[in-house]
């Protein structure tokens, strides 16, 4: 290169940025654009891009995964040993098998949320697996796992202590008194839980479930056809906190259950539920927000509206069903406030209309 003056000059580097040069923030940015099977994708690239992913991302979904995910999930389980959060939802064929499980215990520690449902050929050993490999579990999804017993699952209690949220729909065999009776002891954290068609579960294991976590905010006992008043006036007195229960096809439900949650309510109103701390819960009144009592064909239009008179959120107005009496040609009466305002405010019309 020469100058103005005619003397010679060095010419200047060029820059040049190869994709493997790129930071690790700004390829975990560019990433969290795009689908996980790109995520998948880009670790192939380079062993930098590799690593940087391997060590950077913390959530992944394969539910979109319609063939050879086992051994997928056998090849990333080394790589991507930080993952969190791990989404493995078979929405189509089992394929999920125990080695694949198995992997993902060995090597990632610090999984918090793992969703398995429907891994309809996962055994026993899976359970145990994830035990003793991931702890720290924190919300787990074996919906649909008809092949896990009470003893892998009372196993996996003992261990991830921090569990917070479970699914056991369907999952008829692990799902027992037994298994309950372990969560009690070992998961005293356990905010929701899902015992869909666990036609096993008796009094016995969710009375024991209700004193051991006080913390319950989503219970769903449909189809559990052996639970009696008993179980529910044991949720009541023992969870303040709540939210949602679901006792659809609970036919052994009557009149007594439902008074004890409106019972429940007044005591969480005056402030006689003192929480671990010592505090009063009198300020966190809400309430149940979700109630399913469909086919309980044994309760009377009396009690379930004392229930909705307590529970300012149930509602059985249109557009914001959240008491549910479906298959109850006997609680037809049953209205919320605002469905009684409404009522009240239609005949007030059509008096005005009259005159």
């Amino acid at each position: 290169m020469v100058s103005a003056s005619g003397e010679k000059m060095e010419a200047e580097p060029e820059l040049v940025m190869c994709w493997k040069d790129l930071p690790m923030e700004l390829l975990l940015g560019i990433l969290s654009l795009v689908d996980d099977r790109m995520v998948i994708v880009s670790s192939t690239v380079c062993t930098g891009w590799r690593d940087a992913i391997g060590f950077g991302l913390t959530s992944l979904s394969l539910s979109w995964c319609k063939n050879n995910m086992n051994n997928l999930v056998r090849s990333l389980a080394p790589k991507f040993t930080k993952l969190q959060v791990l989404n493995l939802r078979q929405n189509n064929a089992p394929q999920l098998e125990d080695s694949a499980v198995e992997a993902v215990a060995n090597y990632c520690h610090d999984l918090r949320e793992l969703d398995l449902s429907k891994s309809l050929r996962l055994t026993d050993q899976s359970l145990y697996a994830l035990g003793h490999g991931c702890p720290r579990l924190n919300k787990l999804n074996i919906s649909g796992c008809s092949a896990f017993t009470d003893s892998a699952l009372a196993y996996l209690a003992s261990c991830c202590r921090n569990l917070k949220t479970l699914n056991l729909c369907g999952c008829a065999r692990a799902a027992t008194d037994r298994a309950l009776q372990a969560v009690s002891r070992h998961c005293s954290e356990l905010q929701s839980l899902n015992l869909g068609w666990c036609e096993s579960v008796s009094d016995k294991g969710v009375t024991s479930l209700a004193a051991g976590c006080p913390n319950l905010r989503a219970l769903d006992l449909c189809g559990c056809v052996l639970i009696t008043d008993e179980s529910v006036i044991a949720i009541a007195n023992c969870s303040p906190h709540l939210r949602s229960l679901d006792l659809y096809y609970c036919q052994n439900i009557t009149d007594r259950a439902m008074y004890s949650l409106t019972n429940s309510c007044m005591k969480s109103r005056h402030g006689l539920w003192r929480d671990d701390a010592g505090s009063s819960n009198g300020n966190d009144n809400s309430g149940l927000m979700n109630l399913n009592i469909s086919q309980c064909t044994a309760l009377t239009a009396a009690a379930v509206q004392a229930v909705c008179d307590v529970f300012p959120l149930l509602h059985t107005c249109p557009g914001r069903h959240s008491l549910i009496i479906s298959g109850c040609l006997s609680l037809t009466s049953v209205r919320c406030a605002c469905a009684i305002h409404a009522h009240r405010a239609g005949r007030a019309s059509l008096a005005d209309h009259a005159y």
